[in-house]
């Protein structure tokens, strides 16, 4: 898939999802790691997104994660910070730390460095928790380059998104 391509699929995507966060007057949070602030580059391209789009937590470093999202640092010293754990720690931090009705957060392994057998480049961990709900967490493999990595991550994110609001 050509970079204009998916870039133009991610605008689309982010766009209808903020048409139906503004309709269902919800906001939405994110707390990024391995996208960088990514996935909040592409809500916020899109025009207007200031009345459905809360905030953003980039927080790529351990000690980010727990002073901005209070995540545990018990949980990064026994899981690491691309766990499941972590995962579900950062989009409650993030729910917590902000007034949105919806976070999604992402903590992975974009590469070209960094892989090891049991978590090797292109593993995510994508959380996402509806205010006053249960977290969710889904562990994904991309490929690809760093870039690559990211690009899937943002559209995941924006996609799975849209699947939470079809059933809010």
């Amino acid at each position: 898939m050509s970079s204009l391509i998916m870039l133009n699929g991610i605008f689309e995507l982010a766009a209808l999802l903020g048409r139906q966060l503004a309709a269902r007057h919800w906001r939405l949070a994110l707390a990024e790691s391995c996208t960088g602030g990514g996935i909040a580059q592409a809500v916020t391209d899109v025009p207007g997104s200031s009345a459905w789009f809360d905030r953003g937590f980039v927080t790529y470093s351990n000690a980010a994660k727990v002073e901005m999202l209070a995540v545990q640092q018990s949980t990064l010293d026994s899981v690491g910070a691309v766990s499941r754990e972590t995962a579900l720690e950062m989009a409650a931090g993030a729910l917590a730390h902000s007034h949105a009705d919806l976070v999604f957060a992402v903590t992975g392994i974009a590469g070209p460095d960094g892989g090891s057998i049991d978590k090797p480049v292109g593993t995510v961990f994508i959380a996402w928790q509806q205010r006053g709900h249960t977290g969710y967490c889904a562990l994904r493999q991309f490929s690809g380059d760093r870039l690559a990595v990211r690009r899937q991550v943002i559209a995941f994110c924006l996609q799975q998104a849209l699947e939470v609001m079809a059933k809010a």
